[in-house]
């Protein structure tokens, strides 16, 4: 098991309470209800997972009706809010959109947002062999990755919160593990030893780049009475 634990906090973060112009938010009687703007089932059943210990429970936004979302931000906070922008006046209830990838300073961050369709959408293993073939005169410090995961949060139709979470790694030369999804099988992280693809999903909630964010996410809520009954 990895006891590894996060400890850097997220990148970018904007915490506390709205500013005091703006009244508190009116969260207490509101079921503990979240929509997840992603259509990935993996990182749906991640971000449900983290939410769990706050009583709250994850839904798709899928449930909300269809949207045409263009991914074409420069940043993944810019990606998740543009994804935030289409749902958050869908309903009363929190919205939570997400976007995330592979940044690898040796390749000028690429991946990066464009980490779901590096070589083909959503194709993990094109995506994981073009990596390989990129980084194949690398080696060491030029083999150095982070994940990174932006979130934004609304609630009656307006972003309140956004955070960024990263995790530092390096990329293997071959994938390892069974477990995960995208670049997990190749990204290897030091404080436990293995890739994300052979931690279990217990420890992977522990330590990612999203468990990073949702953190925050949680701190926020938590100081909003969300999740309470």
């Amino acid at each position: 098991m990895c006891l590894a634990r996060a400890t850097v906090p997220p990148r970018g973060v904007r915490a506390g309470p709205p500013p005091p112009e703006e009244p508190m938010l009116k969260t207490r009687n509101r079921t503990s209800i979240m929509f997840v703007a992603t259509g990935n089932r993996h990182k749906l059943r991640e971000i449900a997972a983290l939410l769990a210990p706050m009583r709250i429970e994850a839904r798709a936004c899928a449930e909300l009706g269809d949207a045409d979302i263009v991914e074409d931000g420069a940043t993944f906070l810019a990606n998740a809010r543009t994804k935030l922008a289409a749902y958050a006046g869908r309903t009363d209830q929190w919205v939570l959109a997400d976007d995330s990838g592979l940044e690898v300073p040796a390749l000028g961050g690429a991946p990066g947002v464009n980490s779901a369709r590096y070589a083909r959408p959503h194709d993990d293993a094109a995506n994981n062999a073009k990596l390989l073939a990129a980084l194949a005169s690398f080696g060491g410090a030029g083999r150095r990755a982070r994940f990174v995961c932006a979130v934004a949060l609304g609630l009656d139709g307006r972003e309140v919160f956004a955070t960024e979470g990263a995790v530092e790694g390096m990329i293997l030369e071959a994938p390892r593990g069974g477990g995960g999804f995208g670049y997990d099988p190749l990204f290897f992280y030091p404080p436990c030893g293995a890739t994300f693809a052979e931690l279990s999903d217990r420890d992977k909630n522990r330590v990612s780049h999203r468990a990073r964010a949702l953190e925050a996410v949680a701190g926020f809520l938590r100081a909003h009475g969300a999740g309470e009954r």
